[in-house]
């Protein structure tokens, strides 16, 4: 894999980035000398080139040759050893959508899947609901259907009876085995003709890409594989069939993976690579495909191209051949290289043994939109699904992790806070100092601050592109962000007067915020994992890391920075060492265990041979082959694999232990483990690294510096800093901070305390001295790691998995002060329940005699009495004690899978009372001196089934409560750590008067919008707006909001609310407080800190004994998740925010004595004033995800028919209300079914002049054909081959139909006032980013419960 004969000596490793092209060529001279040489150029420049790979390749080539390569001629290659390419073509693609045109081909009644997705929504706050749209551009049904069986043995899945089940409510249709090994019904073989004259539309519209997926096909591909047969005889290009593009059980992220093939794999190789050759394979194996890039390509070089290996960039980290690479595998193709550039660089001559067997380093990659973080420590870190621009991509991807912080973060002060980003001024327009009308960003702040020298940067800036970085006008707009501080804090306008900030002060401030904003990700992937931060290296490079590397060192405490020699260009080095690739995988669907190794054992063996079968081809050696075998184990009944390597001895079992230890903190005693997928990976080397080099000779004086210069430094203010240039130091040089250092394409900032050594090899190592943190990132932090602690000690798959949980800190007064639970119906709740516990033990409470000690732990859950939700969330509070006093309070809520009552899940639909509905604790010592109360917690959890009421019992899962129980509080102990961490760090008060900062912040904003919302609807000083809107059953929620722009404040007055029914709608006072946070939340538009601050301007009324104040012993189910969407739905609509969104949760359950199931589904979202209602999605109090439809077949004992959207049932109006789902279950065998909605009988309402929507339908369609209306509450017992349709409600309408945009004003139909349409939402410049990686996937899916 070397050279090929002795004149190709030339290796290109290219990254072609949205902006520049990095080129990394090697080659030999003629007395074999290794040469090494860089170039960075534009990667679109039409007027001087056509491709900037291959003019990068030109210019190389003619550069140390000294022969010409003219750019019309064909290039020449014989001097070309081997091409190696990454892209960020593909990311770009996605975030901007402009990808190939294609078409999605699926199971009919699945057309709408993966609009739906897991159908929660990305921003809770986001009332527009923004998410990218779908890959497709038109869909195609196949009427086919494949079925899962019961079986004949009995399960939770196929009952007690599966033979007798099986004859009586038999499958009709072919049986079949799939690659598992598992039986299944082919119902319906597709319909080809249908499916032919289907796609001659499609062809006929000019679209020749598709994405073929059909349920079930990961373990059977056949009907898949008929449909790629008849799209390649009919003349399509691209067939990406789901099936061999990922054959992995999960039919949203799979499809979502083909569809991103299918429009990313034409794409890539007709806008990036066309100095690529050869044949593509298309994911239809049996398909392949010539692009009219070849011809572009043959253009441009000559005939010896093909003889030349062309390799591509993955995102895990390993090369394709590129007639193998595809889409959805080069997401992450740039910054993989990058990631594999310092994981095999980052060693130095001399480094500590201990370092260099067991590295551990944090890769930091600084662009000028985001910053890529990630960590190697001796292995790749690979996630194996991520989301990336609102795509689910299931592939292996090196868990890169991007934050929106970049040299073009835009600079805001708001409400008496500095913030940097999430807006990017992109590369153009770009920083205020680009001379392009941008906008002030991190740059302008470095450039202000001394720290980049303009007369050391390339003079490529302004309309002719031919002028130096503008620092005076970088400065100007530093100075008026300065007035504003001042301003707003009362130091005048000058800027540097007596009280005020100068613009140096404010610059560092903001470059304080962005260096936390970096902080984060790197705290989540060590600490929040359980590694020790300060034991790694910070691998820095990218364009802009340099001058943030040693303050991100200090702030998370490592003592070691590593500078590779050519970080500006490090993805491309990267790709340059990577290794090729070949992966096999196929699904399985057995036990682990010793009967079934054998068969397991074979299967790793075929997938073995198939790689290196593929790489052998490509002219590795066996020598050069190395193998890596997984399985992808997981507990049975639980919904997170873990893929686990072959260990040493071979034990994949007791891998598979210890993984999971490490990962969750305990494991499943007795739990059968399941393999999903068996895998191998094996990689062909062709680069070894070479040696480092040994000792150095002295290097003689430091030269003198290329200039002195003045920068600003966060300790010390201005300093004289000397300018050194690189290629003037020599190895063994020391240059003490402050300093920078620069080169042609980066600048580092050598920090006072700091110390720069160039090493053998003319890389750099900063050795720190020292180091700080700030108090707001702790806080934060405190109650992220919280957070990760109870996920890790957990053992319910509430907490466990779908992240059903809070976390957060409180003031001594129980004011919230930091929270990290990003659950809506939690947001006011958890505080009310810490002040009662306060009251409780106060002076004129209950527990007054016993008071709080050290040590003591409190327990709750009842939601009229303490604070509560609903019974299944119990909370944790735990006092934080310093010198004897208590100061702060940490608490965790979690949702317990069950607590008791009449129902299993404690979530019964007709229930009247609250004992029906379980366990009810108003306070309880969980722990008393340091002593878990096991036995006390048990008598209160088994208390409702000793009442002797027939139906009700206690807790029918105590392991699971009391685990879950311990978990908090190990949470609470946690987060009560960190908070004595800060305390001794800083002090009680500083930290204090910082808690009483961020909530006075949040305060403020939302009086501004109170203010500004009064003076937009033209109301009096003290004014008042009204709304309401009715339950089903008539019961009326009445609002009306006073707001005095004196202060301010407003009054939320429910007065008018009907009383408490006799069911269990009724919802306690905090779930009216969560849905009013929620709400101003909302309206700020902004991100604010979360605090008590969001409701110290409000006062809130709710009438005793009404619907959001019962009784004490009232049934309170239905109210936390139905009532408590009708009242945002008021909220919002006093506000004249947005129309109603569908106004319920449709809480469906299904199950027998030995097995149940519980699921809440979407519906419309409201119009707004300046955006469509989103379709298919969880609105406001809720986000919870669905299950996928084959997981969801394999366990439960139905058949999904249809999960679409249904058109037509939002509300009509200037801007239309989102459509409601139609969601269609078959049922294999007799079960108890129940649905607990709202929206059945009263419609959800339009604004101005807005349409409402449809109402929610719920039907059961009998086997004999019979259909009956199940009406909003109902409990049926379905027969095998009974069905139950939910056709959920759409959202209002905003609006008049078909009115113009400049409509003002217009009538509410059900209050009558005169009302004005509000803009929502940041209208703010930006450039889009990428996300993904592990730390963003764990944030979103917290927010996706």
């Amino acid at each position: 894999m070397g050279r090929s004969d002795g004149l190709r000596n030339f290796r290109f490793s290219i990254d072609r980035g949205g902006t520049f092209t990095d080129v990394f060529a090697e080659y030999e001279d003629e007395q074999g000398q290794q040469h090494e040489r860089v170039l960075k150029l534009l990667s679109v420049d039409p007027a001087n080139y056509p491709d900037a790979p291959r003019e990068g390749i030109r210019r190389v080539l003619e550069a140390c040759t000294g022969v010409p390569h003219p750019r019309g001629s064909p290039l020449d290659t014989s001097r070309v050893a081997a091409i190696r390419m990454g892209t960020t073509v593909a990311t770009n693609a996605l975030l901007e959508r402009k990808g190939e045109r294609c078409a999605l081909v699926v199971t009919r009644g699945f057309r709408d899947l993966l609009h739906i997705g897991n159908q929660s929504r990305p921003n809770i706050f986001d009332l527009e609901i923004r998410t990218p749209e779908v890959l497709y551009e038109t869909v195609v049904e196949v009427n086919e259907q494949v079925v899962l069986p019961l079986g004949e043995e009995p399960s939770t899945r196929a009952g007690r009876d599966p033979k007798g089940d099986g004859q009586r409510y038999g499958l009709e249709g072919e049986t079949a085995v799939g690659v598992t090994g598992e039986a299944v019904v082919v119902r319906r073989a597709p319909d080809l003709a249908a499916a032919r004259k289907d796609l001659e539309a499609v062809l006929a519209a000019g679209i020749t890409s598709i994405a073929v997926v059909l349920k079930h096909a990961a373990i059977y591909p056949e009907h898949e594989k008929r449909i790629g047969e008849l799209a390649r005889s009919m003349g399509f290009s691209q067939i990406s069939l789901s099936s061999v593009v990922m054959p992995m059980v999960k039919m949203v992220p799979r499809g979502f993976t083909a569809a991103a093939d299918a429009y990313l794999t034409p794409h890539i190789m007709r806008q990036g690579m066309h100095s690529l050759s050869g044949s593509r394979v298309c994911c239809c194996a049996e398909a392949r495909l010539n692009y009219t890039y070849i011809e572009t390509f043959q253009s441009g070089f000559d005939e010896g191209l093909k003889s030349v290996p062309v390799y591509f960039m993955q995102s895990d980290g390993g090369l394709a051949d590129v007639t193998e690479f595809s889409g959805h595998k080069a997401i992450l193709s740039g910054p993989a290289g990058g990631y594999v550039g310092y994981a095999t660089t980052t060693r130095w001559a001399g480094q500590p043994a201990e370092q260099q067997w067991h590295p551990q380093v944090i890769g930091f990659d600084m662009g000028g939109t985001s910053t890529d973080v990630s960590r190697y420590a001796g292995a790749y870190e690979h996630v194996f699904e991520s989301t990336t621009a609102g795509v689910t991509i299931q592939a292996p991807q090196l868990d890169i992790n991007t934050v929106a912080a970049g040299g073009g973060s835009r600079l805001f002060f708001r409400s008496g806070v500095f913030q940097v980003g999430p807006e990017s001024a992109g590369a153009h327009p770009g920083p205020i100092c680009y001379r392009k009308g941008g906008y002030p960003a991190v740059t302008d702040a470095n450039l202000v601050l001394g720290r980049i020298l303009p007369s050391f940067f390339p003079h490529i800036f302004g309309p002719r592109e031919d002028e130096p970085l503008d620092e005076e006008g970088a400065r100007h707009a530093l100075e008026q962000i300065t007035a504003e501080v001042n301003a707003y804090g009362g130091g005048g306008k000058g800027g540097s007067g007596e009280g005020g900030k100068t613009v140096d002060e404010v610059a560092m401030g903001f470059i304080q915020v962005a260096n936390e904003a970096m902080c984060r990700p790197i705290r989540a992937l060590t600490q929040m994992k359980g590694y020790d931060v300060t034991q790694h290296v910070l691998a820095c490079f990218g364009g802009a890391g340099g001058q943030h590397a040693c303050a991100i060192a200090k702030a998370l405490g490592i003592r070691t920075i590593f500078v590779h020699r050519y970080a500006g260009i490090l993805s491309a080095v990267g790709i340059g060492l990577a290794e090729v690739v070949q992966e096999a995988q196929e699904p399985c669907a057995v036990s682990l265990g010793e009967s079934s190794m054998p068969e397991l054992s074979a299967r790793l063996d075929s997938l073995q041979q198939q790689a290196e079968a593929r790489l052998l081809e490509q002219g590795f050696t066996p020598r050069q082959i190395q193998t890596q075998r997984y399985l992808n184990l997981r507990y049975d009944g639980t919904d997170v694999p873990i893929m686990t390597p072959c260990p040493p001895t071979g034990d994949y079992s007791e891998a598979f232990r210890e993984a999971y230890q490490r990962e969750f903190g305990f494991v499943l005693e007795g739990r059968v483990v399941i393999v999903d997928d068996a895998r191998v990976r094996a990689t062909g080397r062709s680069i070894e690294l070479p040696a480092l080099a040994g000792t150095m000779t002295a290097p003689g004086p430091l030269p003198a510096p290329a200039a002195t210069t003045s920068a600003y430094f966060e300790v010390g203010g201005r300093l004289p800093t000397p300018a050194f240039r690189l290629k003037d130091l020599a190895p063994g040089h020391c240059v003490p901070g402050p300093a920078i250092l620069i080169d042609e394409i980066s600048t580092i900032v050598v920090e006072p305390g700091c110390t720069a050594h160039i090493t053998s090899e003319r890389d750099m190592r900063i050795e720190l001295a020292q180091q700080a943190q700030q108090v707001e990132e702790e806080a934060q932090q405190a109650q992220q790691e919280m957070g990760r602690v109870l996920q890790r000690t957990s053992i319910s798959v509430n907490i466990k998995e779908r992240l059903d949980f809070s976390c957060a800190l409180f003031d001594d007064r129980g004011n919230l002060v930091s929270n990290a639970p990003h659950l809506p119906v939690h947001l006011g709740a958890m505080s009310e329940a810490v002040k009662f516990q306060i009251s409780y033990y106060g002076a004129h409470g209950a527990g007054h005699a016993e008071g709080l000690k050290e040590g003591d732990v409190l327990v709750s859950n009842h939601p009229q009495l303490a604070g509560g939700s609903h019974l299944p969330d119990i909370t944790v509070v735990t006092p934080v004690f310093n010198q004897g006093q208590i100061v702060f309070f940490v608490a965790s809520r979690g949702h317990h899978a069950d607590i008791g009552g009449i129902s299993p899940g404690s979530m019964p639909p007709h229930s009247h009372s609250l004992v029906e509905e379980g366990a009810a604790i108003i306070s309880f010592k969980l722990v008393r001196n340091g002593r878990f109360d096991e036995q006390g917690m048990t008598e209160l959890l088994l208390a409702p089934g000793k009442l002797g009421v027939p139906g009700i019992s206690g807790t029918r899962n105590l392991r699971d409560n009391i685990s879950d129980l311990k978990a908090q509080v190990a949470a609470n102990t946690r987060g009560i750590a960190l908070v004595q961490d800060l305390i001794a760090e800083y002090g009680l008060g500083v930290v204090q008067a910082y808690m009483r900062h961020i909530q006075a912040n949040a305060e403020g904003a939302v009086r501004e919008m109170l203010t500004a919302f009064s003076e937009e609807q033209g109301l009096a000083e003290v004014g008042t707006v009204v709304a309401d809107d009715q339950m089903d059953d008539g019961t009326p929620i009445r609002l009306s909001i006073t707001i005095d722009r004196r202060d301010g404040s407003a009054i939320f007055d429910f007065d008018g609310t009907g009383p408490q029914v006799f069911g269990n709608t009724n919802a306690p006072p905090a779930v009216a407080r969560s849905a009013i946070i929620y709400s101003l939340r909302c309206l700020v538009t902004r991100d604010i800190p979360l605090n008590h601050g969001c409701m110290a301007p409000i006062t809130v009324k709710i009438p005793e004994g009404s619907l959001l104040s019962p009784s004490a012993d009232a049934a309170v189910v239905g109210g936390n998740v139905l009532t408590s969407q009708r009242v945002t739905d008021v909220v919002l609509k006093a506000f004249n925010a947005c129309a109603a969104s569908q106004g319920c949760m449709n809480n469906f359950t299904f199950g027998d004595e030995g097995m149940g199931y519980y699921e809440t589904v979407a519906g419309g979202a409201g119009a707004g004033a300046h955006w469509h209602g989103r379709s298919g999605v969880h609105t406001h109090m809720t986000n919870t995800r669905i299950t996928d439809p084959e997981i969801l077949e394999r366990r439960y004992p139905v058949v999904l028919h249809q999960f679409r959207l249904r058109p037509g049932s939002g509300g009509d109006g200037d801007y239309r209300g989102g459509d409601g789902v139609i969601r269609e279950l078959e049922f294999l065998r007799p079960l108890t079914a129940s649905i607990l909605s709202e929206r059945r009988a009263v419609s959800p309402f339009g604004i101005l002049g807005g349409q409402p929507a449809a109402k929610g339908t719920n039907l059961w369609i009998k086997r004999n054909g019979r259909i009956v209306s199940l009406g909003g509450k109902a409990t049926v017992q379905v027969d095998g081959g009974d069905r139950i349709q939910l056709l959920t409600p759409g959202g209002g309408g905003y609006g008049p139909p078909q009115s113009s945009w400049q409509h003002t004003g217009g009538t509410d139909g059900t209050s009558g006032q005169q009302l004005q349409r509000r803009r929502t939402g940041s209208n703010e410049f930006s450039v889009p980013v990428r996300d993904g990686g592990s730390v963003h996937q764990y944030l979103r899916n917290q927010e996706t419960v």
